[in-house]
């Protein structure tokens, strides 16, 4: 085989393994809601930009958590399991809030519940 289509070889595996995701991983994070607060080790997840990602969630209370930057909601109950699944496509750093359901429609809690940094790949 000569050199040149060697390197061809090379550079078409390069560009099939970065169009396909190569590298990407798949992760789940579980986590538990406990008067409005989770555990400080869970307060900042980082993954790569196309990672699969899968938050398990339980709460101790109805509510809604929203990760912004991707405007993806889920409705978590007492005591059930809830996914939310996404591809880390777009980078930076995206905050999750609990929505506190009520009669005047979802408001934010305070603060962010958690963030989620997506680094590129």
């Amino acid at each position: 085989m000569s050199l040149t289509l060697a390197r061809w070889i090379l550079a078409l595996a390069l560009i099939a393994a970065v169009s396909t995701g190569a590298g990407a991983a798949e992760l789940t994070f579980d986590i538990r809601i406990e008067h409005g607060r989770i555990p400080d080790s869970m307060r900042l997840m980082r993954v790569h930009e196309g990672d699969s990602v899968t938050l398990q969630w339980t709460s101790d209370r109805p509510l809604v958590v929203h990760l912004h930057g991707y405007e993806i909601e889920k409705h978590v109950g007492p005591d059930a399991v809830t996914g939310l699944a996404f591809t880390a496509n777009a980078t930076g750093r995206f905050p999750i809030e609990i929505h506190v359901r009520g009669t005047g429609g979802a408001a934010h809690e305070d603060a962010p519940l958690a963030m989620i940094e997506v680094y590129p790949r």
